[in-house]
């Protein structure tokens, strides 16, 4: 219901530039997560957990894994405290230029830095529950940021978000807000649900590689699904005049990469979990 309060206010009220990946994606990276992690890893997070109230932010609670997802994103409310943070949740990789990482990442201010910086301090033992528990919030949420292809790959758009679109006959969003939330909610609600238990052999294959193997892998996602089917070509093609429109074929098209990219996100961050906590 309140997806749908949403998409109806956003006909009346242009959508804020987004920089997050809406709940429901964050929650089923989680979801997916700690299905597939061990049971001593999951024990670790719950006694991570009790150290909440030291975090000093009861407005952002830290109850479960589905609150640590958006803990991130809920915290940018509180400018003053974390408005520092804000840059850590996406890295602006030109799609039409060769890859370049350490460009987008100056002074580690990119979301796959981020990920690295709290897979170490997480592994830290000595430090505080609530300095470990902080660093676990981040991770969760930023894992979840980095498998949304528009928070790795850009167009001198901001990630799709200057690039105005409609949502079928819905008008007011951008390519970034599709993403980010209308395709999310109705591509990882289809049935079969993506939240299960995986194979090992395919859990394995799928959790490999490094956050710039990831960073690289969501890029080419952004590139070749994302921003082609939007302007129905050449993605480095001369920029629309106008809104884009995200149609049927399109949806039909992304839909499967989305998944594919949440249920990646979700077993590399258990496989993360489970290297720094157990």
């Amino acid at each position: 219901m309140n997806r749908l309060l949403a998409a109806l206010f956003a006909l009346i009220i242009p959508l804020a530039p987004a920089q997050a990946y809406w709940e429901y994606g964050h929650e089923t990276v989680a979801q997916i997560a700690e299905t597939n992690m061990p049971a001593k890893t999951r024990g670790a997070v719950q006694r991570l957990l009790r150290a909440a109230p030291l975090l000093g932010t009861p407005q952002c609670p830290l109850r479960n894994m589905k609150d640590v997802s958006v803990w991130a994103d809920c915290i940018k409310g509180d400018r003053m405290r974390w408005g520092y943070t804000n840059s850590w949740h996406y890295q602006n990789v030109d799609i039409c230029k060769p890859f370049d990482l350490k460009s987008a990442c100056a002074d580690g201010n990119c979301v796959s830095a981020q990920i690295d910086r709290n897979v170490a301090l997480l592994k830290k033992r000595t430090l505080p529950a609530h300095i470990r528990l902080e660093a676990l919030a981040f991770l969760v949420h930023f894992v979840g940021d980095l498998h949304q292809p528009l928070h790795a790959g850009d167009h001198e758009d901001r990630g799709g978000n200057d690039l105005k679109a409609s949502y079928g006959i819905m008008p007011g969003y951008n390519l970034h807000t599709v993403w980010d939330g209308l395709l999310a909610d109705r591509a990882l609600s289809a049935a079969p649900s993506i939240v299960r238990l995986f194979p090992a052999d395919e859990k394995a294959a799928m959790a490999a590689g490094t956050t710039r193997d990831w960073s690289m892998e969501n890029w080419a996602v952004s590139r070749d699904i994302a921003y082609r089917r939007a302007v129905d070509g050449d993605p480095c093609g001369p920029k629309p005049q106008g809104p884009v429109t995200i149609d049927e074929a399109d949806v039909t098209a992304s839909r499967a990469a989305l998944r594919l990219q949440v249920e990646r996100g979700g077993l590399r961050l258990a496989r993360l979990l489970e290297e720094a906590l157990s």
